[in-house]
């Protein structure tokens, strides 16, 4: 494989824009990719993930974001993610090829949580299959636990993956679980892999840890600050990068007494960027209609 730059700092969970009678809204990516870049400084995306709807998004809508992505980030953004999980193997395969043949800077993938692996071995086996279909493209593991109830610590996973999966890059680390993540970052004293920490909230804490970056949703409206407290962190200037931890602390504390979700994200980005993100797709409802 190339040398590629390596992935740090932060990374904008993106949303995915939907029409209000809920179709894909692709003319408004340029705009959000434009808005991201200058607004909000910030030059990484996960696309189709948890924020974006992956999962309750049909393989076709999958495909064509990713390509509007890739097409409208061109020049413009440093890394492109595409999540390419799903709740069966054959899918996760295709889009990973058609990843691939894109030219992605890396595809992530969750574990599978309707029949879910109940060990590492499981878990490694199903993300060596779907790695092997994108052999040249840098591959990282979405950790999720509170969602996927897949609770296989990623130190245990660790061991021995890149033997197993060679592109293996890193992990997406989305759980507050900062003794796991203290654990990994310990045993990659190479600086090999990239963990980059998905709990907003958090990531001042796992910064200290030695997480490389980080990948959230908060990034979307609040990556101006977040950079602020990271340039404060490298200085290093802890005082002042608490102050800003404690900043997107109170915020989130008050959002998450509303019922703080993908509905309530995609409305609070709409208002604050002006860029209409309409509503989620069902089960999820809009913000607007939840009591």
């Amino acid at each position: 494989m190339a040398p590629r730059k390596k992935l740090k700092g932060l990374v904008a969970a993106t949303i995915t824009p939907m029409t209000p009678d809920g179709k894909i809204n692709l003319p408004v990516i340029r705009q959000y990719v434009d808005y991201l870049v200058n607004e909000q400084n910030v030059k990484n995306v996960f696309v189709n993930g948890t924020t974006g709807e992956g999962l309750s998004l049909s393989i076709q809508e999958r495909k064509q974001l990713a390509e509007e992505w890739m097409c409208q980030g061109k020049d413009k953004l440093d890394h492109v993610i595409i999540h390419v999980g799903a709740l069966n193997l054959p899918e996760c395969q295709e889009l990973a090829r058609h990843a691939a043949a894109m030219g992605v800077d890396g595809i992530a993938v969750i574990a599978p949580f309707f029949f879910k692996p109940t060990n590492k071995d499981e878990l490694v086996a199903f993300l060596q299959k779907v790695a092997s279909e994108a052999p040249e493209v840098p591959f990282y593991y979405y950790h999720i636990p509170p969602l996927t109830g897949v609770k296989i610590r990623v130190e245990e996973l660790l061991d021995g993956i890149k033997a197993q999966i060679p592109t293996f890059q890193g992990v997406k680390f989305s759980d507050t679980d900062l003794l796991d993540l203290a654990q990994c970052i310990h045993k990659n004293e190479t600086g090999e892999f990239e963990f980059l920490y998905g709990v907003d909230e958090q990531l001042l804490g796992a910064l200290a840890l030695g997480a490389s970056g980080a990948v959230g949703s908060t990034y979307n409206y609040l990556g101006r600050q977040t950079n602020l407290m990271l340039q404060a962190f490298a200085k290093p200037d802890f005082a002042l990068a608490q102050q800003y931890q404690f900043l997107t602390g109170e915020f989130l504390n008050f959002v998450i007494k509303l019922g703080f979700g993908v509905a309530q994200t995609k409305a609070l980005m709409t208002s604050v960027s002006g860029i209409p993100m309409g509503p989620p797709r069902l089960p999820l409802v809009d913000a607007s209609r939840q009591k």
